[in-house]
């Protein structure tokens, strides 16, 4: 089966996390899109409807057997009537579209549970919870937890925590009165942290000594986290290794916060805040009063960085200095508050690699070459 994950027009609405990735990869509780599908139908090929600039790394195709919204986290029961479609029929429901086979004439209205549906880039984190629970469900259902060492201080339902293979847990306060919390693969929380649920640990992440975690917290592949968290999710491979605060966020891949850096997620009058949105290339007012820092892929800040409420941060940036920066830092900007200059692409390339390769892993020529476009058209 070919499934083709449709971006529905929210390309720029979730940018910057979709500068360097379609809608379907952008990861959200445990999971992305990609790895759902891939769990339901696992000899399923898996294509996009994104931007032709991104189809190097995440192809296209034009006989896909099904074309999946990829901005609905699906459910068991959605997933099920998806699977469910005859030809040329669309499952629809509250002037949404799921999903199509063939033309999609025929509309067929859902009637279960509904899922979640993202339509704005801080959908990402306010509807985390909800996603993480669905998620944890979905991995965890009929499999059993790897025994959690004795050493941990477990407040509420025990059963709410489970740790894959390879997950080492010692000498911390898990409490999951108000969520799940998911330990992944060869994952670590180490001695000393707090942790409310919900929390996911996706593979090979780690919370740091001491670490203090309100949920609902994705920690995305290879991650490292310390300090307070508050209510983020982080896309993988990126690191916030020390103290500082951070909350109501959205962190890329390949991302590093310096020591002691924090962010504010609340304006000092309580009212509802004001971000960058890049569909419409200027601040839009909100309906929400919490929101922190939004990071793309490869951009990093020095120790002791501050961000205002609701900043907005570009792809491959790299902000260092006293003060604050603008609440938004444009892809590839080098500097802070006092000054900024382009950071070349060479050097951004370098860099990337550099961190990389503490990984083991390289850009690919398909990764360089989506850098290339959004620093030419930036």
């Amino acid at each position: 089966m070919k499934i083709l994950l449709h971006d529905n027009g929210l390309h720029l609405r979730l940018a910057p996390l979709t500068l360097t990735r379609p809608v379907g990869d952008v990861r959200m509780g445990i999971l992305t899109n990609v790895e759902r599908w891939k769990l339901v139908e696992p000899e399923a090929e898996i294509f996009f409807e994104t931007e032709s600039y991104l189809n190097a790394k995440y192809p296209t195709a034009t006989d896909a057997d099904l074309v999946v919204n990829a901005a609905l986290i699906p459910n068991d029961e959605v997933i099920a009537a998806i699977l469910a479609l005859s030809e040329n029929e669309e499952l629809v429901a509250e002037n949404t579209w799921f999903a199509r086979k063939g033309t999609g004439t025929v509309k067929v209205t859902y009637t279960g549970e509904m899922p979640l549906v993202i339509s704005e880039r801080w959908h990402l984190f306010q509807k985390n919870e909800q996603a993480l629970k669905s998620d944890f469900s979905l991995l965890t259902a009929g499999r059993s937890s790897q025994q959690l060492s004795r050493t941990n201080t477990v407040i509420g339902d025990a059963s709410q925590i489970f740790l894959e293979e390879g997950a080492v847990v010692e000498a911390a306060i898990l409490n999951t009165t108000a969520g799940p919390i998911y330990i992944g693969k060869d994952a670590e929380i180490m001695e000393g942290s707090i942790v409310r649920g919900p929390l996911a640990m996706c593979e090979h992440s780690a919370l740091k000594l001491g670490a203090k975690v309100y949920g609902p917290t994705t920690l995305g592949p290879h991650c490292k986290v310390g300090g307070e968290v508050n209510n983020v999710v982080f896309q993988a491979y990126s690191n916030k290794g020390h103290d500082g605060f951070l909350g109501n966020a959205l962190i890329g891949e390949w991302c590093n916060l310096g020591a002691d850096t924090n962010t504010s997620n609340l304006k000092n009058n309580y009212g509802f805040i004001s971000t960058y949105s890049y569909e419409n290339g200027a601040e839009v007012k909100t309906d929400t009063q919490f929101m922190g820092v939004c990071m793309g892929d490869h951009s990093k800040c020095g120790i002791n960085t501050m961000f205002n409420t609701a900043t907005v941060i570009g792809v491959s940036s790299n902000i260092f200095g006293s003060g604050f920066p603008a609440k938004f830092v444009p892809s590839f900007t080098w500097g802070g508050a006092e000054e900024s200059v382009p950071f070349k692409l060479d050097k951004a390339i370098e860099y990337a690699n550099n961190m990389m390769a503490r990984r083991g892993l390289q850009l690919s020529e398909a990764e360089i070459g989506i850098l290339k476009h959004i620093a030419n058209t930036k």
